[in-house]
């Protein structure tokens, strides 16, 4: 059984910087692709970024250059550092978790998730 456990989410004026992490426990393999994903009220959850087994990142245009995504084998956490945020980053964040090939733009590649972490941008 696969848990996430998502935090670091918070209310931060414009400019402002947070730092999102994942644990994760259960049977998560060095090789899953980790994502995280965001939804504003609303709206359909969208990808954020991704990072796979050979530590690729990808990111969704609106926060590339903003945002970096990392991860920690040896303590299985995964962590979004996100700079310069804009009232726009509003929304829940989530922690996701798929097999190697998952796609952060499509949210059914993505079988574990977590429970979010709230942002506020304002």
């Amino acid at each position: 059984h696969v848990q996430l456990v998502e935090s670091g989410g918070g209310s931060v004026q414009a400019g402002g910087s947070l730092r999102l992490s994942c644990a994760a426990s259960g049977s998560i393999q060095r090789t899953n692709c980790m994502g995280w994903f965001r939804q504003a009220p609303g709206e359909e959850r969208e990808g954020v970024a991704s990072i796979d087994g050979g530590r690729n990142v990808r990111y969704t245009s609106s926060v590339k250059d903003r945002f970096t995504v990392s991860r920690n084998n040896a303590k299985d956490t995964v962590t979004l550092q996100m700079n310069d945020l804009k009232p726009d980053d509003t929304a829940m964040y989530y922690c996701a978790a798929g097999p190697f090939y998952a796609d952060y733009q499509d949210t059914l590649d993505f079988k574990y998730w977590g429970q979010g972490t709230q942002v506020t941008v304002s």
